[in-house]
């Protein structure tokens, strides 16, 4: 049995523990229902059409409720917002439940109820991206958030294949079970205690200026606003998961098992580095590194797009998750620590429309391009396009290309007339012993 003094750093904290428990939970119950409402959707029509229609509504009230939402995070505490979102998630699992025992025979529900998904996410996310960095010290927080990546990058796996054999077994146990995790998510974050954030209260702002604190804090931030749109950018030209399923029966002429494959390669990879993130956090050259890997990132759909073997496909996705998961991990933890923690809740509503705007785009692109030019020249081209932004960036943004250890980056002076941090004290000073 292995002792808490084993564990990679950030877990050996306790009140991280057990919110890393939450957000397993979630993801995982997230990730099994998208099997089941994907399915479920399918039926109806049998149209890929509709599928698309379900992930449009849920992005749909992201950019809408950002700024609100950042608001909302940076006012509340963060603990009780996201302890709600984990519960108003188990209500919309309700509906879905309700949904599927009268029939599911209608796509309406199923569209308005990943409105409300999406609704609700776009108001926890803010502040539930806020908690890992006010709850950790800074020269834990790369692990912890290598560590929040690892709980995502398992639940991708694991959610699916358990969602997928519970809806083989009756089709309601996916979102019977789904309810559980998450009101287990929510009450696991009861046991969390608050850590305390002495702050400096300055005038307050105007009510529109507050609103968009978070935006004109990453304007004045290059490190901030040169990490959030690289990432941005090369998710957006460098992304070529949309267009596995052709790849996989055109090009590698393979079927669903190879497809099946090929998206996981891209998880492993990440999984891979995650664990290794999480037990050793990145030492010195942070901003040259980020720069480094977003260019490997570039060179591996080079070599995706230019393959005709299954096995060398396979890996580059593989290497393709293993550096984004370092570039994902990096630019989190710079955000996190240039971040007045007054500010958190905002830059992260921000981040998560970005964030969300690069996945969609980056599929819509992709698209648009391969029945432009054909796959193969658009992942190559969207490769090479990638290789190109690691090489100007420093050009564009020196102040990040120059970032040295991760924990030695400082918050920006918020300079808005916001609550400022100066201290810390309570539970986040240091890692705890074990319960």
């Amino acid at each position: 049995m292995c002792s808490v003094t084993s564990l990679p750093p950030a877990l050996q904290h306790r009140d991280f523990r057990r919110l890393w428990a939450s957000m397993l939970c979630s993801s995982v119950a997230m990730q099994m229902a998208a099997v089941a409402i994907g399915w479920q959707v399918y039926l109806i029509h049998h149209s890929a059409f509709d599928l698309g229609l379900i992930g449009l509504a849920e992005f749909a009230p992201v950019p809408l409720l950002a700024l609100p939402a950042g608001q909302l995070a940076d006012r509340l505490p963060r603990l009780a917002v996201v302890f709600v979102w984990g519960f108003a998630d188990a209500a919309v699992f309700a509906l879905l439940l309700v949904v599927t025992i009268h029939g599911a025979h209608q796509l309406w529900p199923f569209l308005a109820l990943a409105l409300a998904t999406g609704a609700v996410g776009a108001v926890g996310n803010p502040a539930g991206r806020s908690l890992v960095p006010e709850l950790v010290p800074a020269e834990i927080l790369t692990s912890a958030i290598a560590l929040r990546s690892i709980a995502g990058q398992a639940s991708t796996i694991a959610g699916p294949a358990v969602g997928g054999l519970l809806f083989a077994i009756q089709p309601e146990a996916v979102y019977a079970t789904g309810i559980v995790l998450l009101v287990l998510s929510s009450l696991l974050l009861l046991r969390i205690t608050r850590p305390e954030v002495t702050e400096r209260v300055g005038p307050a702002p105007p009510r529109l200026e507050s609103l968009l604190g978070g935006i004109r804090l990453i304007r004045a931030t290059p490190i901030i606003l040169g990490a959030i749109t690289l990432d941005l950018f090369a998710v957006l030209f460098g992304g070529a998961v949309a267009l596995l399923p052709l790849f996989a029966k055109s090009i590698l002429h393979t079927g669903p098992l190879g497809l099946g494959v090929l998206r996981s390669a891209v998880a492993v990879g990440a999984l891979i580095a995650g664990i290794r993130l999480a037990r050793k956090p990145l030492g010195g050259h942070a901003g040259r590194t980020l720069l480094l890997v977003v260019g490997v990132f570039g060179a591996s759909m080079v070599v995706f797009g230019l393959s005709r073997w299954f096995l060398v496909s396979a890996v580059a996705l593989a290497v393709s998750g293993f550096v984004d998961m370092i570039s994902m991990n990096i630019r989190a933890t710079t955000v996190a620590l240039a971040t007045p923690n007054s500010l958190r809740g905002r830059v992260n509503a921000v981040e998560g429309v970005f964030i969300g705007a690069s996945n969609e785009l980056g599929a819509f692109e992709s698209g648009s391009a391969a029945a432009l030019i054909g796959a193969v020249p658009a992942v190559v081209a969207g490769g090479a396009l990638t290789i190109l932004l690691a090489l100007v960036w420093p050009k564009l943004f020196p102040d990040l290309a120059h970032v040295d250890r991760l924990d030695e980056v400082k918050p920006s002076p918020a300079g808005f007339g916001e609550v400022l941090p100066v201290g810390r004290a309570g539970p986040a000073a240091a890692p705890e012993p074990a319960d």
